[in-house]
């Protein structure tokens, strides 16, 4: 018996009303960046800004799609200053470039950061040539945003954050804290997914995106609100795709079909938590990413398996039964279906990965955890969405458990 939406105590739930929302076109093929012209065309683009980083760029990676615009006679204005955790000035720097080259649309193209990037460019530059256009600093929180809004294009090259399905940007203030824009507004018109974009991923970035998507699918699975049997299955077979392909794409980067195993399922995963929202494992990491400059992924990685650990008290039945999905095909790590082994399951796929497994390690050290805990609880929209309360101390337990 369903108790209330989140139903943290049962597995077997359904919810009597839910809502559930998506980008309105996703195209999946190897190599169909080099269409990018084409799509953009088709959504009225004439002058395109695209929005990437400077290795990106550097790598030549983009060479295909880039090329794509000059042979499809459509102008593009490339933009690759990005910063990781994208700080709010490289925001407005971007809408002041875009606004100046007189952009119809606009290109995300690259991991979260510039994702978001974009979905905030084609929003603010839209908005700037209104009778009242909004502040960045206005935007902070639900549903705040008004349009108009650009057009938007969405491109990963990591599997990782999912952004390219999502309705949020994040962005680091100037007092080192993460905030979060959440708007219908900031949907896609249309998600491409290449996988050959993502063959050149080093073996720590690809592993760092792979447990971020990870994440986005157990916290959506077991979110306390908006839980949903949409946002379910799609937690489900995400986490599924990725757990199966995570150790396979390290072992070989070149492997095409694991990457593009990746590639969706880090996308399965962003639709589901964008319709039940992450918690704690996030709300935990966001500190890190924001003061201390930690890639997002890894932040998420360095505190999940404490999270999950302390998580068990209010969401073992779920835990138990995703640990069903969690090597699909390969149950090596998962002796039973048990919240133990689950985590268990977890903890090992971490300590597996070839990034850091310590705050020390990132350059967090004992005086730094009560700002640490301090600023999680902050994270409010995230921490109601936790199967189980945390506070200040429970906050600060976990940090230290992984110093």
């Amino acid at each position: 018996m369903c108790r209330r939406a989140g139903c943290p105590a049962t597995v077997a739930c359904v919810v009597h009303h839910f809502d559930f929302e998506t980008v309105p076109h996703i195209r999946c093929g190897d190599g169909d960046a080099a269409e990018l012209a084409s799509i953009a065309r088709a959504r009225g683009i004439t002058r395109a800004f695209i929005v990437t980083d400077r290795a990106l760029l550097d790598s030549g990676v983009l060479a295909p799609a880039l090329a794509s615009f000059a042979q499809g006679g459509v102008d593009a204005v490339v933009w690759p200053d990005v910063l990781a955790d994208p700080p709010e000035a490289s925001v407005l720097a971007a809408t002041d470039a875009a606004r100046e080259a007189k952009a119809d649309g606009v290109i995300g193209l690259g991991g979260g950061s510039s994702l978001d990037t974009a979905k905030l460019v084609a929003l603010l530059a839209a908005s700037s040539a209104s009778s009242a256009p909004q502040q960045l600093s206005d935007l902070y929180g639900i549903g705040l945003a008004r349009g108009p809004r650009l057009p938007l294009i969405q491109v990963p090259t990591t599997s990782g954050t999912g952004s390219e399905v999502t309705p949020i940007a994040i962005v680091t203030t100037t007092s080192g804290e993460k905030k979060g824009v959440v708007s219908p507004l900031l949907f896609a018109d249309v998600a491409l997914l290449d996988a050959t974009l993502t063959l050149g991923l080093p073996a720590r970035t690809t592993a760092m995106t792979g447990i971020d998507a990870m994440v986005h699918a157990i916290e959506a699975f077991t979110s306390r609100r908006h839980k949903n049997i949409v946002s379910d299955t799609l937690a489900r077979r995400g986490l599924r795709l990725l757990s199966a392909n995570i150790r396979r794409v390290l072992h070989d980067g070149s492997d095409l079909d694991a990457r593009r195993a990746m590639l969706q399922g880090s996308m399965l995963a962003g639709m589901a938590f964008t319709n039940a929202p992450v918690g704690a494992v996030h709300a935990l990491a966001y500190p890190l990413g924001g003061l201390f400059h930690v890639p997002h992924g890894l932040s998420n990685a360095l505190v999940l398996a404490p999270v999950l650990a302390f998580n068990c008290a209010g969401a073992a039945p779920l835990y138990a039964s995703l640990a069903a999905d969690l090597y699909d095909g390969d149950r090596r790590a998962c002796a039973s279906d048990s919240a133990d082994a689950f985590v268990s399951a977890i903890e090992t796929l971490v300590r597996d990965m070839p990034f850091e497994r310590r705050l020390r390690d990132v350059g967090v050290g004992e005086a730094d955890l009560p700002r640490l805990a301090g600023d999680a609880m902050k994270v409010e929209r995230l921490l109601v969405n936790n199967p189980r309360d945390v506070g200040y101390d429970d906050a600060l337990a976990i940090y230290r458990s992984v110093l």
